[in-house]
């Protein structure tokens, strides 16, 4: 048997949830698990389907491409057990990057990381700690375009379906956000109300805020504005020190960051405009 992962997208209509479970029933198909949603914003349908079936996976997706061509849909067949690639890219901060190998070293993160990209090299004894290569150098004004380049090649020579800044402390040119829309997950904190700028645990500090959090999203050219993938909060209180603060703040951007990575791995996120679909 072959365990896959169907994801289809269309246009909403009458039919559509017919036509592709017959198909699976048709080809000796077995669903084992199945999520659906329609957007009443956009009008468009969202399935994830987990199927075991006998035949390969190219007739599979042979009888899947014919009920697509029905409805115009977008859609893609995955092996189960697939990880998805990811490039890693850090500055100095090791709280994410640490807790995207810890969860990979313990088998619960369905990726592979071939390799971590950095515009310092202080977190290269983390990666080869972990076994993974590390690649560094320095990202100026006038060279950023050839770190990008390298991205870019890296991206396409590695194979790699999602590129992750685990607190990569450059802005991304806006070419390269729309060579990898949908590619590419960032983290930030997230408070009410928004400090932006330089010490932001300190700036919430001074505010007496009572709610710290986290946001991973997608990256767009549109800064800390992309479609939101996951998010946290922790309540704190005016006895919080700038040193908690940030301490509680940097696990929930780790925790937040990991827990996209896998909703990304695991193929359960579609983009909705400029909002997302998440099959949890």
């Amino acid at each position: 048997m072959h365990q896959l992962i169907l994801t289809f997208s269309c246009n909403d209509t009458s039919g559509i949830v017919h036509a592709v479970t017959g198909a699976i029933v048709g080809c000796g198909g077995n669903i084992t698990e199945l999520q659906q949603f329609t957007s009443l914003d956009t009008g468009r349908f969202f399935m994830r389907v987990e199927v075991d079936t006998p035949v390969h996976p190219d007739d599979f997706c042979q009888v899947i491409e014919q009920v697509s061509d029905l409805f115009g849909a977008a859609w893609q067949v995955s092996a189960a057990n697939r990880k998805a690639r990811a490039l890693v890219l850090v500055s100095k901060a090791a709280g994410p990057l640490n807790d995207l190998l810890f969860h990979l070293r313990a088998g619960d993160l369905p990726i592979e990381i071939p390799l971590i990209l950095s515009n310092h090299d202080n977190l290269r004894s983390l990666a080869e700690f972990y076994g993974i290569e590390f690649g560094s150098q320095a990202v100026l004004p006038e060279n950023k375009h050839e770190f990008e380049n390298r991205i870019r090649q890296c991206v396409a020579d590695l194979d790699i379906d999602l590129v992750v800044l685990a607190r990569y402390m450059q802005i991304l040119s806006p070419e390269l956000c729309d060579d990898l829309a949908g590619r590419v997950i960032n983290i930030h904190h997230s408070f009410l109300p928004g400090f932006k700028g330089a010490n932001p645990y300190r700036q919430a500090h001074i505010r007496g805020v009572k709610l710290i959090g986290a946001t991973a999203h997608f990256v767009t050219s549109d800064l800390d504005e992309g479609p939101i993938i996951e998010q946290n909060v922790h309540r704190v209180d005016h006895s919080y020190t700038v040193s908690e603060l940030s301490s509680v703040g940097q696990r929930l951007e780790s925790e937040t960051l990991t827990a996209a990575v896998r909703l990304f791995a695991q193929k359960r996120i579609f983009l909705d405009g400029i909002r997302t679909v998440i099959f949890k």
